[in-house]
């Protein structure tokens, strides 16, 4: 009798525990409201989760590290001297976009937006970027981004808009599947013109979608089912440009050689070593990378190619970086998302260094909603004004492409002079020749990184930089995604 009693009370007590834990994770603390309890108003909360790794993306752990040049500037440019940053972690495309990606992209736009035939022909690559006055690159011109034997090929001939725009598109391709996949939306192959899933119209409620057989049942007692919203963690943050310095940081690929907190040796190029050679003994003396080894010299003699490449080669050639990235160095230059100044080195935060930010707010009604979507199936933004600025308390108004730069905004130059229009920084950095300051380098001025197949070595190693205007492309410059990571900066096991 006295073993059941004692029984009982393990029961009771364990059941106590129980229910005092569960009310720990369902009751909030501060109000003593139950979570997820339509009779109590049917507040959600959701438990943290892990993030999932969006398709085609590598996990990125971020830290500290020495951002910059390590070895001479024979350009003597000094535009990227070493610095300690940190990087906060984030995902990367395990390779550069490829030719059939891209033209998976092209398909899409031409099958939705029927009535828009010029959104297709914007996004077309620029396949005149393999022409040069004197030599026979017209096989290239025809051949290089069609032809099925290039599908596995860095796209090139992309300038920065475009790029950008691919990676808005792949983010909704992506959280499009998601939804279909957990049953929430049904698949819709006839989408067309502003008709077609984009993310912030979804999350906004100005998608008109077929739904799915399994929907999100809605705590909210007056509800029945809801679409998903930004804290359900469902939808992946959106696929993006990196920046210049999570580009570089992932290339170096520190975590192969350091050990806890202390870095056995610093890196020129995206391995151990000073050389572009392999230095195992299995493959002892073979190129790391596709890059020009000399004048003339694009792919070494007949019988014994030295790089494998005479122009491009397929994005995952050669070994990956200890990140798992391929052609971190060679093959094509990258675009990052940063505008170029030589002195950003100077200016930028040491926490999440990043140069081109825009802020930009919602179109709102005179309601204050959200203003109907446009012809495309997009959210219209336009870019803050003085008149969203004061209407914040504490927010300070950021020139974050232009800063300290000398302009009236950022109030770092003396003089009435420099108060006037024409002295701003809007004609300082124009795309034309008509400043009045004579500036060379615009806002349009975008970074590219990583060295390419028409590249000497030097260009191979992640601290130098280069920049292009943003409308312009090149045969031997590509591009890939980056994706914030949400929640801790390490993965849970």
């Amino acid at each position: 009798m006295r073993f059941k009693i004692s029984s009982l009370l393990t029961v009771i007590v364990t059941a106590m525990i129980l229910v005092s834990c569960g009310r720990g994770r369902d009751v909030s603390s501060t109000t003593g409201w139950a979570y997820n309890n339509p009779d109590y108003g049917g507040f959600e909360r959701r438990a943290q989760i892990e993030q999932e790794t969006g398709p085609g993306l590598v996990f990125i752990e971020g830290g500290t590290f020495i951002m910059g040049q390590v070895d001479e500037d024979v350009m003597r440019d000094w535009n990227n001297v070493p610095r300690r940053v940190t990087v906060t972690s984030f995902y990367m495309d395990e390779t550069e976009v490829k030719n059939i990606d891209y033209r998976e992209y092209l398909y899409w736009l031409d099958r939705v937006f029927v009535d828009y035939p010029e959104v297709h022909e914007r996004a077309l690559p620029d396949t005149l970027v393999w022409r040069r006055p004197l030599a026979y690159n017209e096989p290239l011109v025809e051949n290089y981004f069609r032809h099925p034997a290039y599908n596995d090929y860095p796209v090139v001939g992309v300038n920065w808009l475009q790029a950008n725009d691919y990676a808005a598109w792949r983010t909704d391709r992506v959280n499009e599947m998601i939804l279909i996949e957990e049953g929430i939306i049904e698949l819709d192959v006839n989408q067309q013109n502003e008709n077609n899933f984009n993310t912030e119209a979804y999350l906004l409620g100005q998608y008109e979608g077929i739904e799915g057989g399994n929907p999100l049942e809605d705590m909210d007692p007056n509800r029945d089912t809801r679409r998903v919203r930004p804290d359900d963690g469902l939808l992946l943050p959106r696929y993006r440009l990196p920046t210049e310095a999570e580009w570089e940081y992932a290339a170096l690929g520190l975590i192969g050689n350091s050990y806890e907190e202390r870095l056995t040796n610093r890196r020129i190029y995206p391995w151990d070593g000073h050389i572009v050679r392999n230095a195992d003994r299995k493959n002892r003396g073979e190129m790391m990378a596709n890059f020009v080894r000399g004048r003339g010299d694009y792919m070494g003699m007949a019988g014994s190619l030295n790089d494998g490449g005479d122009i491009t080669v397929p994005v995952d050639s050669y070994w990956p970086n200890d990140y798992g990235l391929y052609c971190m160095a060679g093959n094509v230059n990258e675009w990052v998302a940063d505008v170029y100044r030589p002195m950003s080195h100077q200016d930028v935060d040491e926490f999440s260094p990043f140069r081109g930010n825009i802020f930009e707010t919602k179109e709102l009604d005179e309601e204050g909603h959200v203003v109907e979507k446009d012809e495309l199936g997009r959210i219209r933004y336009r870019e803050e004004d003085e008149e969203d600025i004061q209407d914040r308390y504490n927010y300070r108004a950021a020139d974050n492409r232009n800063f300290r730069d000398g302009d009236p905004i950022t109030n770092i130059a003396d003089g009435d002079d420099w108060t006037d229009i024409d002295a701003s920084t809007e004609s300082m950095y124009n795309a034309d020749d008509t400043s009045p300051l004579g500036s060379r380098i615009s806002d349009r001025a975008r970074v590219y990184k990583g060295g390419g197949w028409r590249d000497r070595a030097y260009w191979l190693s992640p601290g130098t930089r280069r920049y292009l205007d943003e409308r312009e492309a090149r045969d031997d410059l590509g591009f890939r995604c980056a994706m914030t990571r949400v929640g801790p900066p390490s993965r849970r096991n």
